[in-house]
């Protein structure tokens, strides 16, 4: 399976690559090299997104996409929590290139409040959550709409998180079997 790299200006995203540094729940770099892939189904539906987005002026961010199974362990590691991480026994959508997680900006490159951080553990996270303001569950409506639109699934836990329909019917790939060279 080809994994297509995710930059500008092929990709007109902002790159915040949170588990090549040590500004992640980890508080380690969990990548060697700070990279972004998604599988080519993915990264087209990542395009009409990006063109979503643009029409109100706005673009995305990408936290992180393609993770190779080595990263997915090292995560599972650290929190092995099902409700926030995929067991990697069963194989993660990022680990297949079928999920990315992001956020909106707007035209001066600033978040959205979406409530949360990027992988903020509580159910404050959730897609669902009424804990938040009003503008924060907006946000991530406006979010929620722009990426279903162009065609991706969602996961209720992680306001942050899309993936493919189906993802499990692509391989779940390691840094060596990808070629990514990021771990």
């Amino acid at each position: 399976m080809r994994l297509i790299d995710i930059t500008p200006p092929a990709f007109e995203v902002l790159l915040d690559l949170r588990y090549a540094g040590a500004d992640n729940f980890t508080g380690a770099p969990i990548y060697r090299r700070a990279a972004c892939y998604l599988n080519e189904e993915a990264a087209g539906l990542l395009q009409r997104a990006i063109a979503l987005a643009a029409q109100m002026d706005l673009r995305l961010k990408i936290f992180d996409a393609f993770r190779p199974t080595e990263a997915a362990w090292a995560l599972w590691h650290h929190t092995p929590d099902p409700n926030f991480l995929a067991d990697p026994r069963k194989g993660s959508p990022h680990s297949r290139g079928a999920a990315v997680d992001l956020t909106l900006v707007d035209a001066a490159g600033r978040e959205l409040d979406m409530g949360t951080g990027f992988d903020d553990f509580t159910p404050r996270a959730f897609h669902g959550a009424l804990d938040i303001a009003p503008e924060q569950q907006r946000n991530r409506a406006l979010l929620l709409g722009i990426m279903t639109a162009a065609g991706w699934d969602f996961y209720r836990n992680e306001w942050w998180h899309y993936q493919l329909f189906q993802p499990r019917r692509f391989p779940l790939l390691s840094d060596e079997a990808a070629g990514t060279g990021m771990m």
